[in-house]
């Protein structure tokens, strides 16, 4: 058996809200996807090392350390070059998205987002060359 085809995409959600965190795990679960989640900003970046996922679904606004901060940390560490970031904010403005995008992240969604732009959004990030 092909061991690409079996593997599941591992997330790292990373959002301190719990009814937005509770939805993003239903919708990974749904998509068959590997997902873990974690509410403080601070315990992020030993979570990301440690772990290694695939995706992190990282939010801007959170306890102790910013998600731009994360971002800007997993861009620094060239053993997680291979981790995608999709950062969500609810304060989506264009200054917001052009900060998170040139820290690094792959892509930036706006709170509220319909869940299937999250789905889109997903697939389009862990899809080869995504």
């Amino acid at each position: 058996m092909d061991h690409e085809t079996t593997r599941k995409y591992r997330i790292l959600v990373v959002e301190d809200e719990d009814n937005i965190a509770f939805a993003l795990d239903y919708v990974m679960m749904r998509e068959g996807y590997e997902n873990d989640r974690i509410s403080n900003g601070g315990e992020a970046m030993s979570r990301i090392r440690e772990t290694r996922p695939d995706l992190v679904l990282l939010d801007v606004m959170l306890p102790d350390v910013s998600g731009y901060e994360i971002c800007q940390d997993v861009r620094l560490d060239p053993a997680l070059s291979d981790v995608k970031i999709l950062m969500m904010t609810a304060r989506g403005s264009a200054i917001e998205r052009r900060k998170g995008l040139a820290l690094g992240a792959d892509g930036f969604i706006s709170k509220p987002f319909e869940l299937s732009e999250l789905r889109q959004e997903v697939r389009r990030l862990l899809a080869p060359g995504g």
